[in-house]
């Protein structure tokens, strides 16, 4: 409300611009998020799973031109979504400490600073993960909406006729009145609709249900309530602009606002915080991201993670987005753009899941959709103009992003068909084990592959460097399908090759982190001889050469060794026991 009446693209706080901006609010919340993201976005689940990821997840797998387009666009909501959950928890904590300088000017100074010790602390406890945040702060939120409901209960009853901007006529006459610079004005209007992404992403953490009753019943009305409430206060002292919100209290009530609504924007900055750890262990799933260090923080869910590497990557780049911007109002420039585009991507991706997955008339889920596109398109526009004041920030995080998810997925289909086309055929390896009889020693040996087709790498070498086979020998591949979980039953296929040679396949979803060995327990029930007490798992590490082989750019070839270099070991990721993993080389020109 503040940015429409005091922004960069502002106008007078006169009567019929109140309304008017009240129309838009209203109707942005009921359209963007009650219908689109709540009614039916999070239709499009995966299995239980939401975020731009599981969506894009759920595109057909059939070639066609604009599929690989789709994807490519869902990698770059998925980047554009890291770069929001920078900005969300600073903007959102900052603009919760400015309240300060309402009760006196002399706090002006320590804004910024007790922002960056609140991002501080809000950063360190993800490590005790999302289930105890949620019970820490979850009666705080609700304290929270009641409280602002009743702020603006007490501005709306004495001035009830802000409740006429329910008519969408207000909305027609604003823009009629103002013209272009009213459009302009629909950046600011775009605030209140901005968590819609990340409602969607923290989908599995929740689930469908408890996100409608808890957005119905008590988030909606109260949003409601205190906007039409900020709008009364504007019609009865219009030099209310500069804090509308922290305005509506009494001046008694001031400080435990603020500290009320700081902690209200914590956890809204762990929305998405947290959906950026669920985001990441996705793309490494999929294979657009190297290997992290995850980290499980609940016996219950499954889908609350930790990732510590971009926890403080995320620290370290709100804290400088803070020090940069140094108030919310430059920040609201920032804000915006990336959520719009994001939203935009998730429109178009909807269509094609409505007609595919839901069987959906194409002229419905293009009725629809189309609906979808051209107000997330007027948002965008609007945004679009905030560019050169600081909308270039997130499209740059997001454009940063995608270069690596994508090099990183490229990379790896590289260094496959590189090892694909050097792997001796399986035939001709067993036939090799025929005619030589190598020595056969005691125990089990795994040998990790990427490689669909022919003789593992590291197998191959032990073969031809050591002159010795084990007893049982397993060579073991595992794939990430695209659903979030893959049952039990159906995640272990094992193949017995003959001269004590076994192929196991191991299965997962894109929510699930790989244990080998609990893998190879539970493929004894397919077939697998396994001595479970004398088990060596031999990998091979790769040496990766940057050449100028046809494949990639030599620039986004050494940016792919680069981030191979720092990806977590195999071992820790797979969960082997050190003690028991023989890592081979294996040289791989790019």
């Amino acid at each position: 409300m503040r940015e429409c009446f005091f922004g960069s693209h502002s106008v007078p706080a006169t009567a019929e611009n109140v309304l008017g901006v009240l129309s838009l609010i209203i109707y942005s919340l009921l359209l963007v998020i009650s219908i689109k993201y709540i009614a039916i976005v999070m239709r499009a689940d995966n299995h239980g799973e939401g975020g731009i990821l599981a969506l894009t997840a759920l595109l057909p797998e059939r070639s066609g031109r604009s599929m690989p387009l789709l994807v490519l666009l869902g990698i770059f909501g998925a980047g554009l979504l890291y770069g929001d959950g920078m900005i969300t928890p600073a903007i959102t904590v900052l603009g919760a400490v400015e309240g300060l300088k309402v009760t006196t000017p002399l706090f002006d100074p320590y804004v910024v600073p007790i922002t960056v010790v609140i991002l501080i602390g809000v950063f360190a406890i993800q490590r005790f993960g999302t289930h105890l945040v949620g019970r820490m702060f979850g009666p705080i939120m609700v304290i929270w909406f009641l409280v602002i409901a009743a702020l603006g209960v007490m501005w709306m009853v004495r001035h009830p006729i802000v409740l006429t901007a329910v008519d969408p006529r207000h909305a027609f006459y604003f823009f009629r009145e103002h013209g272009w610079h009213g459009f302009a004005v629909l950046g600011a209007v775009f605030l209140v609709v901005t968590g819609g992404e990340a409602l969607y992403a923290d989908m599995g953490h929740f689930g469908k249900r408890p996100i409608r009753v808890a957005w119905f019943a008590l988030v909606l009305p109260a949003l409601l309530l205190n906007y039409f409430g900020q709008g009364a206060l504007l019609l009865s002292n219009p030099r209310a602009i500069e804090q509308p919100f922290f305005l509506l209290a009494p001046g008694w009530a001031l400080i435990p606002l603020v500290l009320l609504a700081t902690a209200a924007a914590i956890i809204a900055s762990q929305a998405l915080i947290s959906g950026a750890f669920s985001l990441t262990q996705q793309a490494i799933q999929l294979g657009y991201s190297p290997r992290l260090d995850i980290q499980h923080t609940s016996h219950h869910e499954m889908g609350q993670v930790y990732v510590p590497q971009v926890n403080w990557a995320l620290m370290i780049s709100t804290i400088v987005i803070v020090i940069g911007f140094g108030s919310s109002t430059a920040l609201a420039a920032a804000y915006g753009i990336a959520v719009t585009l994001t939203m935009v991507i998730t429109a178009l991706l909807l269509q094609v899941v409505a007609i595919e997955r839901w069987g959906w008339p194409p002229m419905v889920a293009y009725a629809v959709t189309g609906v979808f596109l051209v107000i997330d398109l007027a948002f965008f526009g609007a945004n679009a103009l905030k560019i050169a004041h600081g909308g270039w920030l997130p499209l740059l995080i997001g454009g940063l992003l995608f270069t690596l998810l994508t090099t990183w997925k490229t990379g790896r289909q590289i260094v496959a068909t590189r090892l694909t086309a050097r792997a001796v055929p399986i035939e001709e390896f067993l036939g090799m084990i025929e005619k030589t009889r190598p020595t056969r020693v005691a125990g089990t040996a795994v040998f990790m592959t990427a490689v669909s087709r022919g003789t593992p790498p590291a197998l191959a070498h032990n073969l031809r460097f050591n002159k010795v086979l084990h007893e049982h020998v397993i060579t073991l591949m595992i794939t990430t399908q695209p659903v979030p979980h893959v049952p039990v039953e159906e995640r272990v296929s094992v193949k017995a090759l003959g001269q004590g040679l076994f192929d196991v396949r191991v299965r997962y979803g894109f929510m699930e982190d790989p244990n080998v060995p609990q893998a190879l327990v539970n493929a004894c029930a397919h077939g697998l001889v396994l001595d479970e007490d004398d088990v060596t798992y031999f990998l091979g590490r790769e040496t990766l050469i940057v050449t100028k082989t046809p494949g990639m750019a030599m620039w986004r070839e050494r940016l792919f060794v680069l981030m191979a270099r720092n990806a977590v070991r195999a071992p820790t990721f797979f969960r082997l026991p050190p003690e028991r993993v023989v890592e081979l080389g294996v040289q791989v020109e790019l």
